[in-house]
């Protein structure tokens, strides 16, 4: 059995979101009974919601004042990494 609902959304975001699924083959309808499922399958919202701690606030921070380190290449980045 399927039931009606109504939601409120942003405008904006809603004819965003229905083009996006429409390239993919899927009605917002569709999408929202996919997410439904997804909420059931997980007992819970099918992705984490979390406040950031302290080291990802900072590396937000960083990221907003375009002062994190950049890398030339890839490899340069995986050196980083690697120390």
């Amino acid at each position: 059995m399927k039931t009606q609902t109504t939601i409120r959304v942003d405008e904006l975001n809603y004819q965003l979101a229905k083009e996006i699924l429409a390239k993919i083959g899927l009605s917002y309808s569709q999408a929202i009974s996919v997410f439904n499922n997804m909420i059931v399958m997980n007992n819970g919202l099918p992705f984490d919601v979390k406040i950031p701690n302290k080291e990802t606030e900072k590396a937000l921070k960083e990221l907003e004042n375009r002062e994190g380190k950049s890398f030339k290449n890839v490899d340069d980045l995986f050196a980083d990494l690697d120390k």
